[in-house]
């Protein structure tokens, strides 16, 4: 397939709630299939659809070692959450440059409509879970840095507008 381009922050659609997905069919497919590329070329361990501009509730995530384990999902949805946390640096490529460790649960389950068009239920844990929880995020048209307080955000948007300059 192909890489796409990120769209950059602050476009409207990064604030924007993607649109469900009615099922599975080759147009999906395909933008999975481009997403992973995208997301490998990165690289990184996740993408959702937003980031690159389509406005649909798709993501991709591969936090796997060796890679080629990605796992597509459509409309995934956060069924339970561990009260466990866990801190990681999260970044983004539609916000070039700047980084900042966010605490999630370290553990989430999740259910979302497989490549097969089935639904699923699936345990996610550690850096899967991070991942996963970053994409949902997308979905739901919100940035990692919407975790930090306002002080820490506007030091990192500020920060970003400086990499970009």
């Amino acid at each position: 397939m192909s890489v796409r381009p990120c769209i950059p922050w602050p476009d409207t659609r990064l604030r924007s709630v993607a649109e469900p997905v009615a099922g599975i069919t080759d147009a999906v497919r395909a933008v999975w299939a481009d997403m992973i590329d995208t997301m490998e070329a990165m690289p990184g361990v996740g993408l959702a659809a937003p980031q690159i501009g389509v406005m649909l509730r798709l993501a991709v995530v591969d936090a796997s070692e060796l890679r080629g384990q990605a796992v597509r999902m459509a409309n995934p949805e956060i069924l339970h959450a561990s009260v466990k946390l866990r801190e990681h640096d999260e970044a983004s490529p539609n916000l070039p440059g700047v980084w900042a460790r966010i605490e999630r649960p370290r553990a989430v389950t999740v259910r979302f409509l497989n490549d097969a068009g089935a639904l699923e239920e699936r345990d996610f844990v550690g850096l899967w879970a991070t991942s996963v929880q970053h994409q949902i995020d997308h979905l739901n048209g919100r940035m990692y840095f919407d975790h930090l307080s306002k002080t820490r955000r506007d030091m990192l948007l500020r920060r970003a507008r400086k990499v970009r300059q």
